[in-house]
C-alpha cells in the first residue's frame, strides 16, 4: 500500500465476526453500510473494511481502527451510547446471534497497520467494492510472537510476489479491555496476515501458497493449531477492496 493509505493512524485494530441469523447477512450489510461507517469517523475512528465470509454463510466481518486506547473507550461511548446507535439497535441487534468473537490487534510494526483505503466512489465504482479479501489468523504460542513472525516473513513475501496486496500485519494487544460493555477474546496471542487479491485467478494462486506453507509453518513449533485461512467478498461500500 502506498503512503495516502495512512497506516499509522489507527494503530488500534478491532477485528469483529459476527454471526446472522440465517438469510439476514445481506439485509444485515445493507444496514450497517448505510449507518454505520460514517458515523464512527465523524467520532474520530475509522472502519477499515467489511464483507461476507465465503466458508462461514452467516458471518459478517469487519475492521475498526482507534488512534489510540484512550480513544477507543471514548469513542465507542460516545457511539453506544449515542443517538444513532439508539435509534438502529433494535434492528441490527435483531438480526445478530452473536457479536462477541472479536480480536483486539496491534500492528506488528507501525508500517503494518491496517491500510485506510479511500471511500468507495458510488459514482465511478458503479459495480461497489471490487477483490477479494483474504486473512490468515495463526493462534500462536505464548511468547511466541515476535519469532513466529519472523519465521513467517518469507511466506508472506510469496504472498505479495504473487501479487496479492498486503494490508496489514497484526498482533494482539495484551491490554485490559477498556470498554468491557463489548468483550473481546483473551486466547490469544494471535498474528493476523491481511491482504487483498485481485480477482479469483489471484485468490487461487493465494490459495496454492497457503497451501504449501502449511507444512513449514507446523515445523516451527510455534503455533497452537493450525492457521485459519478466512476469504472475505467485500461489502459494496467495503474500503478494504481491490483499487487500480
Amino acid at each position: 500500500m502506498n503512503s495516502d493509505s495512512h497506516t499509522q493512524d489507527y494503530p488500534i485494530v478491532e477485528l469483529r465476526r459476527y454471526t446472522i441469523k440465517d438469510g439476514e447477512r445481506g439485509n444485515f450489510a445493507r444496514y450497517f453500510e448505510t449507518w454505520f461507517p460514517e458515523a464512527f469517523q465523524q467520532l474520530g475512528a475509522i472502519v477499515f473494511g467489511e464483507g461476507l465470509e465465503r466458508d462461514n454463510a452467516t458471518w459478517f466481518t469487519w475492521l475498526r481502527g482507534f488512534r489510540d486506547m484512550p480513544a477507543r473507550a471514548e469513542v465507542n461511548t460516545a457511539f453506544y451510547f449515542g443517538p444513532v446507535w439508539k435509534e438502529h439497535r433494535d434492528v441490527l441487534n435483531g438480526l445478530m446471534i452473536d457479536s462477541n468473537n472479536v480480536l483486539l490487534l496491534r500492528p506488528l510494526d507501525p508500517e503494518r497497520g491496517v491500510a485506510v483505503l479511500p471511500a468507495v466512489d458510488v459514482l465511478r465504482e458503479r459495480d461497489g467494492a471490487q477483490g477479494v479479501v483474504v486473512m490468515q489468523v495463526f493462534a500462536v504460542a505464548t511468547d511466541g510472537v515476535e519469532d513466529f513472525a519472523k519465521r513467517a516473513e518469507n511466506v508472506f513475501a510469496t504472498y505479495r510476489d504473487a501479487g496479492v496486496r498486503e494490508a496489514g500485519v497484526l498482533v494482539t494487544l495484551d491490554e485490559p479491555n477498556n470498554f468491557p460493555q463489548l468483550p473481546v477474546r483473551t486466547d490469544g496471542p494471535y498474528l493476523v496476515w491481511l491482504g487483498i487479491a485481485k480477482d479469483e485467478a489471484m485468490l487461487e494462486t493465494f490459495k496454492a501458497l497457503v497451501e504449501q506453507s502449511l507444512a513449514e509453518f507446523k515445523s516451527t513449533a510455534l503455533l497452537r493449531g493450525e492457521p485459519e485461512l478466512v476469504v472475505i467478498d467485500p461489502a459494496p461500500r467495503s474500503r478494504l477492496r481491490w483499487l487500480p
